[in-house]
């Protein structure tokens, strides 16, 4: 999980690392001190409201002084590269960097040439580490799994556009690391077989055969500006096949809950009644973002130092 003081991804996520993070944040009990005299800067390249906001409020929390930077307004418009961006500002002296990008592997590429921290806030289609860990967070409460944090005898359903998500890429490798079991459904497109061989995590294509013995449906919106629309053929009842409908909902076990990393798109992947309902731990895992995010950023700087 960590390389050095950055954290890039989920893949081969050790067991005892994600437990580390995930006691901090479980925790609670932050030096509101501990970063004071630091600086950290947010570089998003993307659009975000959760995991932006977050990270902000993580590193004021910690006493850190805050950046955030967007593409708009800023060089790229006049076609400086995402490598000089980063440079300018490391060169600016900050103790790390909070980097979301649309290609894959663009904070591994950056930790090549950083002095500072980085941390990957979602690149492509590939990894959003810290996402996955607020979810683990979020879901070992909810389940009563947080003292340890052993899911074994836990089973996850991550439904939706699992192709193009980088949430579902970090979730089966932490989650699974941590003793669960995952299974990906949706339609053959968005859930190729090969994505679960890939990943090594089991793949389903009925959700209403998976749901009933799950422990957490978490769901996924189809990732349009990916281009996933274009995977389901003209017409397709996505919301009546694959959507978390308060009849399917009903159904699950006592004690299931209901997943989302957002945005949601209500009506399609989830039924508002459903995303509002007392299954629900939507919010937690906005809330727990908050501590993970704390918990990330003093390791990373301390890391670094």
């Amino acid at each position: 999980m960590w390389s050095g003081a950055h954290l890039i991804g989920m893949d081969g996520a050790d067991a005892e690392q994600l437990r580390s993070v995930l006691d901090v944040a479980a925790d609670a009990s932050f030096d509101p001190d501990a970063l004071r005299g630091r600086a950290v800067a947010n570089l998003f390249f993307e659009d975000s409201t959760r995991t932006r906001v977050s990270f902000s409020l993580a590193a004021q929390r910690l006493g850190a002084r805050v950046v955030d930077w967007t593409s708009a307004g800023s060089s790229v418009s006049k076609g400086e590269s995402l490598l000089d961006t980063f440079l300018t500002i490391e060169s600016m002296g900050f103790d790390a960097v909070v980097v979301r990008h649309r290609e894959s592997g663009a904070a591994r590429l950056l930790t090549e040439h950083a002095r500072c921290a980085v941390i990957n806030a979602g690149d492509g289609t590939h990894q959003h580490p810290t996402q996955a860990l607020a979810d683990a967070l979020a879901l070992g409460e909810a389940l009563g799994r947080d003292r340890g944090w052993d899911f074994s005898g836990v089973t996850v359903a991550i439904v939706g556009d699992c192709v193009s998500s980088r949430v579902a890429r970090s979730n089966v490798a932490s989650l699974t690391a941590l003793g669960a079991r995952v299974i990906l459904v949706g339609p053959a497109p968005m859930v190729p077989d090969t994505l679960g061989e890939a990943l090594g995590c089991e793949v389903a294509h009925d959700l209403d055969a998976v749901l009933p013995e799950v422990d957490a449906a978490m769901m996924l919106r189809i990732q349009l500006e990916r281009g996933a629309g274009r995977l389901l053929p003209g017409g397709f009842d996505y919301a009546g096949a694959f959507g978390l409908s308060r009849q399917r909902a009903a159904g699950m076990k006592d004690g299931a809950v209901v997943m989302h990393p957002g945005p949601m798109n209500r009506g399609v992947e989830i039924e508002g009644v459903v995303a509002d309902g007392s299954r629900s731990i939507v919010l937690a895992q906005v809330e727990a973002g908050v501590r993970v995010r704390m918990a990330v950023l003093d390791e990373a700087i301390r890391r670094s130092v």
